[in-house]
């Protein structure tokens, strides 16, 4: 995979958080009584956790590859 499609993957989740201010500076709609600035920061946590695995998980299936084809 391409170094820069991985850093996009990595990137993309701050890139929301910082830069979709408005976006996420609201308190409806509400989800179980919970403003939405809240839970959607909640949600972009577990998908930053979810897109670094992601990486993490090509990036180590790379390395296993890149081992096996060595002499």
């Amino acid at each position: 995979m391409n170094a820069i499609l991985k850093f996009i993957l990595l990137a993309l989740p701050y890139f929301f958080m910082v830069l979709g201010v408005g976006i996420y500076m609201r308190v409806k709609p509400e989800l179980f009584g919970i403003p939405f600035f809240y839970w959607y920061q909640l949600v972009w946590i577990f998908l930053a956790a979810i897109l670094t695995y992601t990486v993490y998980a090509i990036e180590s299936h790379e390395r296993r590859g890149l081992n096996v084809h060595r002499p």
